[in-house]
C-alpha cells in the first residue's frame, strides 16, 4: 500500500508493507467497499478519505480516550519492535519518521522493504491478528 505525499506529515510518499493478515482482510472488505474509491472514505465526501482525527474520535466512542490514543499505538510498536531487535532505521522508516541528519537524508534512499515486510508480519502475529475474521458491514448513513 503506498500513501501519496499529500497524506504524509513530511509530504514525501511512504510505502506500507502489509501483513498476510492485512491483506486477507482487504480481500474481505473488497465486496462491502467495491462502489467507493476508498477504503475509509470520508463520511460526508466519499471522494476523500477520513480525516486524521477520526481514529482519536472512534477511540474516544469507544470509552477509551483517557487510556489509548492512536499515537500512543505508534509507540507500543516502536517499543515491542525496538525490544524485538528490529533495526532501528527499519522501525523509524516504517513509522515515515524523517531522518534528522540533513547529511544522510540527502543521501540516504534506503526503503527498507524486506526487514519492514518481515517486521510487519512479525507485528500481525504479535497482535494476534487472525486470518478469516469475520467482518461484518456498518450501516451508516451515506451524505
Amino acid at each position: 500500500m503506498a500513501n501519496p505525499a499529500e497524506r504524509m506529515k513530511m509530504r514525501q510518499p511512504h510505502i506500507v508493507p502489509l501483513s498476510r493478515q492485512a491483506l486477507a482482510l482487504l480481500v474481505t472488505l473488497q465486496p462491502l467497499t467495491e462502489r467507493d474509491a476508498l477504503l475509509f472514505p470520508a463520511m460526508t465526501d466519499h471522494a476523500k478519505p477520513i480525516s486524521e482525527n477520526t481514529l482519536s474520535y472512534a477511540i474516544g466512542r469507544m470509552g477509551y480516550q483517557v487510556v489509548a490514543t492512536p499515537h500512543g499505538f505508534r509507540t507500543l510498536a516502536s517499543t515491542t519492535l525496538n525490544e524485538e531487535g528490529f533495526d532501528l532505521n527499519v522501525i523509524e522508516y516504517q513509522l515515515a519518521h524523517a531522518e534528522r541528519n540533513k547529511v544522510r537524508a540527502a543521501y540516504h534512499r534506503a526503503e527498507y522493504l524486506d526487514e519492514r515486510r518481515k517486521m510487519m508480519q512479525l507485528w500481525a502475529d504479535f497482535l494476534g491478528i487472525q486470518q478469516g475474521v469475520n467482518v461484518r458491514p456498518v450501516n451508516f448513513k451515506r451524505a
